[in-house]
């Protein structure tokens, strides 16, 4: 199993592990082996420093942030402050593309790290880009493992338990809030999805595999952590369907960052923290042949 030492979640610097001779002719397809799995990683430290990569032409800045809606958090400091001494071409964000506000605070208390970046951005008259794939193409290499169902209660219960947690939604609120977001599934998946469902579909979808909790809006996070299994935590399905889809995004970001950086762009990204030390060594191998 390829394992990411604990030396290089420290200091990003060090040698990563050879990735082959077929390296040489395409390093961004060859390096992909050296992304870590799931099953091979640890949670990413608490103290995680930016990942700092110069290609031949170009730089990474990989900012590996915790999802915080408060400006007081350091971790927006620490963006800032390198974000100036980078002054990127190019700026990656993860999530939807929302709108900034009028100023950084209040982006952060509305957007949180994502859209700070865009802020940021957009300040500096830098491009910005996503860095994940688009939805329909994840649905879609889920729909590959994983019934159609199973794929469908996982991102509508996934985003229940968000709503739940971190915006203090109630059952009516959240029977709402989930009754707007079928409509719209059902209008951007389309056949991917298959029949429209309503909120009395996904409370019938959930009681075919669940009767503890009672309620699909009471589906909890530990069924959401990629970390564990869903025999570990009950979720049947639900954790290694996240397991597959972070693994799937973890591909794609890492392909975008190192084809940006590797034809000269001056890269800066900020990403939920647990995908840094996952995509480094393959990152490392890729853009500075350390291999």
């Amino acid at each position: 199993m390829r394992i990411l030492v604990a030396a290089s979640c420290a200091a990003f610097g060090a040698a990563v592990p050879a990735a082959g001779q077929a390296a040489a002719a395409d390093p961004i397809a060859a390096c992909a082996d050296l992304l870590v799995p799931y099953a091979d990683r640890a949670p990413a430290p608490e103290e995680l420093p930016p990942l700092e990569i110069s290609s031949a032409t170009g730089h990474l800045s990989y900012f590996g942030a915790s999802h915080s809606r408060d400006p007081e958090h350091p971790q927006f400091a620490a963006i800032r402050q390198l974000w100036e001494q980078r002054r990127p071409t190019v700026a990656f964000y993860e999530g939807p593309a929302r709108p900034v506000a009028e100023t950084g605070d209040e982006t952060i208390r509305q957007y949180g790290e994502s859209g700070y970046v865009r802020f940021l951005a957009q300040q500096a008259g830098a491009r910005v880009e996503r860095l994940e794939p688009s939805p329909q193409a994840e649905v879609a290499a889920m729909l590959e493992r994983f019934p159609q169902d199973q794929v469908k209660l996982f991102y509508l219960l996934r985003e229940t338990a968000r709503l739940r947690e971190r915006q203090g939604m109630g059952e009516a609120e959240l029977k709402a809030g989930v009754g707007r977001l079928l409509q719209q599934a059902n209008a951007m998946f389309g056949e991917q999805f298959g029949a429209a469902w309503t909120i009395d579909d996904l409370d019938a979808a959930y009681r075919r595999y669940w009767s503890e909790p009672a309620a699909w809006w009471q589906a909890p996070t530990r069924w959401f952590d990629p970390l564990k299994s869903s025999a570990e935590t009950g979720g049947i399905f639900t954790n290694d369907v996240n397991r597959a889809s972070s693994e799937f995004r973890n591909r794609h970001m890492y392909t975008v960052l190192a084809t940006a950086a590797a034809r000269g762009d001056r890269v800066f990204a900020v990403v939920g923290r647990d995908h840094v030390p996952a995509q480094a060594a393959a990152l490392h191998c890729a853009l500075a042949g350390a291999r």
